[in-house]
């Protein structure tokens, strides 16, 4: 009698951990409901890791929160400084003095993961890199993202830009009741520039049923990091998957989540705003040698290949997308009011790009392209170096 209570004490112990299938996983993951907060899954949700181009989420909240207070507007211009434009790739390319909207420009930043964008982007509404990298670490207080700190608003590698599993499921959570009219943009399936087609890196997206967003990152250090959300009959699941091996094997293991998730009641889980810290939570992991040394420029990028479904995959998530809806981007369009902490700063590093008094750039013609294309399209392939 006594063993046999020994052993219900031990299941009862087993129930109350988090729900880990097969084999212990050697990252960071958190799977939970959007609407409940209700965490499914997770395994070192707290433990310090470098989010790559997930650090564009924060830009868009801090962004987004910048129109709801009326200091821009979605046609307001957004500007590419000398600084922005020299961002390493994935990158649009567009030059120094080019301006589009803001709306065009996070769609760019969150689609493309553009890291020129996403910095022109902080660089417009924040005055400088640092200034918006401050307005990103105040929204991360704000929300109690208590793991995290940024530098700069695209991801690009610091040691000093870190976040977890835990920070970005709260991110998400605040993006998406907070600003659920820019929902579709995280679900976008490509761009169109001119004549050129990008592709979104969400390998989820158009090919996982119900998948809804969200963002991809990959830097050496990070390894392939990825949030996925998906709606299946009114639920809406979102999986966090950090320092994943390949852009194919992170939307493999974020889909995997997700239909654990929907085949999992929510009833009895903890939630985001009760976990607590556990595990080390203070030594950043860099995967640098392991994702990136003796690897080709191919292998070290986001940019996974994708094949016809006639040459049979080996993953779903290689499938090219048959007729993916693209939302055209460009240059051009701006009438709105200009970010006033971009007009009104001094900061010496864009003495070389005048200020413009910031009259309405005029439409483009109708079937015209966007100016720059060849540029963009120049650059747009590059494989991931830094930030995607």
């Amino acid at each position: 009698m006594r063993q046999r209570h020994f052993l219900n004490l031990l299941l009862a112990g087993a129930l109350a951990l988090p729900v880990l299938s097969g084999a212990a996983r050697a990252n960071p993951v958190v799977l939970f409901d959007l609407k409940s907060g209700k965490v499914l899954e997770h395994q070192d949700a707290f433990k310090r890791w470098y989010p790559a181009s997930l650090s564009k989420l924060m830009t868009a909240y801090v962004t987004f929160r910048a129109i709801a207070a009326g200091e821009v507007a979605l046609d307001s211009p957004i500007k590419v400084t000398k600084h922005s434009a020299g961002e390493p790739p994935s990158k649009m390319g567009f030059k120094p003095g080019s301006v589009m909207r803001l709306d065009n420009a996070l769609k760019m930043m969150l689609v493309k993961s553009a890291n020129d964008i996403a910095m022109a982007v902080g660089e417009n509404i924040g005055g400088s890199q640092a200034a918006f990298a401050d307005r990103m670490n105040a929204e991360a207080a704000r929300l109690g993202m208590v793991g995290t700190h940024f530098v700069n608003p695209n991801g690009l590698y610091s040691p000093d830009q870190y976040t977890t599993a835990r920070d970005l499921a709260v991110l998400v959570t605040a993006l998406r009741n907070d600003f659920p009219q820019y929902a579709p943009w995280f679900s976008i399936e490509g761009l169109a520039v001119g004549k050129k087609a990008l592709p979104n890196y969400n390998l989820l997206i158009g090919r996982y049923p119900g998948a809804d967003g969200m963002k991809t990152g990959f830097v050496c250090s990070s390894g392939f990091n990825m949030i996925g959300s998906a709606t299946r009959d009114g639920r809406t699941l979102v999986a966090v998957v950090l320092g994943e091996k390949s852009a194919i094997s992170r939307a493999e293991a974020a889909a995997k989540l997700l239909d654990q998730g929907f085949d999992t009641p929510a009833a009895g889980s903890t939630t985001l705003a009760a976990l607590k810290p556990y595990g080390d939570t203070l030594s950043p992991n860099d995967m640098n040698d392991e994702i990136c040394k003796k690897k080709t420029k191919e292998e070290q990028s986001e940019a996974a290949p994708t094949v016809d479904a006639k040459d049979k995959p080996k993953s779903p998530y290689q499938v090219k997308l048959d007729h993916p809806t693209l939302i055209a981007v460009g240059l051009g369009g701006a009438t709105g009011p200009a970010p006033k902490a971009f007009v009104d700063q001094t900061d010496q590093n864009y003495a070389d790009v005048p200020l413009p008094s910031w009259r309405p750039d005029k439409p483009l013609p109708a079937g015209a392209a966007p100016a720059a294309t060849a540029s963009a399209a120049a650059q747009g392939d590059q494989p991931a170096k830094a930030a995607n």
